[in-house]
């Protein structure tokens, strides 16, 4: 006989609080495990995709670990190194361009320019402000990122983790699928099928939207010219991950450094509005249509608050689940929505033939 639904209610209620327990109590410890098993569901499509060209499991996953480890290798000498150098001599610029900015203001507005002007102040703080700050939080983030857990472990710890869980993911489903309680078995699959089926969509998706908007906007940047186009371009990358937001943080930031840099060559401007414009069409028209689907069920501000409130309390390792939990929160809101439209607290007496009113029914 099957559990009341109180006791279900009770133990399912106090594994969840278990659950977020030990994430915000080894945050640290199990960031490297959180980070592998990312990557190998990111990656367990491709697995299949080989397996079903006849190559084994094991050699689907050794060829994926070897490709991916030759694009971290390069990536890790060539790209990270110019990205941080071009992210600092940026915060280091502030100042100056701010100054700029202030310049160009007070020729072509001196009305509200002047010395006592809250618009000169504010402009005089802000570049300092960033180069401080700036700064501070490049410090942070290396060292934090060197500091999770032991940085030389991480690296270390993550590719193994990753491997062996994309060699054995569709074992591990299966034994997870076993367990599953037997009356609620066909309930569980489907709303696995339906959170699946979402960060599939957003999270591979979307993900690789970004890589590919990432690179088009970096060396696009960089083609032209422009400074920091790196940094812009993986700024831009990253803020696509929330919709629209790349496009307009990462656009503002460079046609802001074009105005300082091509000031008088207009057609370089230009080329970079064009670059973020071009960016937007094969998006919109493209990749999300192909990649992501018109609809995966995360609103964006949905996103956000998630993103902000698991970051929050858990940290980093937070940021890692915060879309897969809002994923799930998602699918089980719409799943309640959808039983409480059928129940009689939403239909009432009327969907009861019997508990109708002859009286009521509507003359022929």
């Amino acid at each position: 006989m099957a559990l009341p639904v109180r006791q279900q209610v009770i133990y399912w209620g106090i594994a969840t609080a278990v659950f977020l327990v030990l994430l915000w109590a080894l945050g640290n410890v199990i960031l490297p495990f959180m980070v592998g098993m990312t990557i190998a569901y990111f990656l367990d499509p491709v697995a299949d995709r080989l397996q079903a060209l006849g190559l084994s499991r094991v050699l689907a996953t050794v060829i994926i670990s070897v490709f991916a480890l030759a694009v971290v290798v390069i990536a890790a000498l060539i790209v990270i190194p110019v990205l941080i150098q071009q992210a600092g001599d940026l915060v280091a610029r502030a100042p100056t361009l701010f100054d700029q900015l202030r310049n160009f203001l007070t020729e072509r507005f001196p009305s509200f320019m002047d010395e006592s002007s809250p618009v000169r102040q504010s402009l005089a703080s802000i570049g300092q402000t960033v180069q401080d700050r700036g700064g501070e939080l490049i410090s942070q983030v290396l060292s934090s990122a060197a500091g999770v857990v032991n940085f030389l472990v991480f690296i270390v710890v993550v590719p193994v983790v990753a491997f062996y869980m994309l060699l054995d993911w569709d074992r591990m489903v299966a034994r997870i699928d076993a367990l599953l309680p037997r009356d609620h078995r066909a309930t569980v699959r489907r709303l696995a099928r339906e959170i699946d089926r979402t960060l599939a969509s957003f999270v591979r998706g979307q993900g690789t939207v970004c890589l590919i908007l990432g690179t088009f906007y970096a060396g696009a940047l960089m083609l032209v010219g422009l400074e920091f186009g790196l940094v812009v371009g993986f700024i831009a990358g990253i803020l696509t991950f929330i919709p629209y937001l790349g496009a307009l943080i990462g656009g503002a930031l460079a046609i802001g450094l074009a105005l300082f840099q091509f000031w008088g060559e207009w057609w370089w401007i230009l080329a970079v509005a064009a670059i973020f414009q071009f960016g937007q069409l094969v998006e919109g028209n493209i990749l999300t249509p192909n990649l992501v689907g018109s609809s995966v069920g995360l609103h964006p501000v949905w996103l956000i608050f998630a993103l902000s409130a698991f970051g929050s309390v858990f940290g980093f390792v937070g940021l890692l689940v915060a879309v897969p939990v809002a994923a799930m929160i998602g699918v089980l809101v719409r799943y309640g929505l959808e039983r409480y439209r059928g129940s009689l607290l939403y239909r009432g007496l009327e969907s009861i033939p019997e508990a109708r009113d002859p009286n009521d029914d509507p003359a022929p």
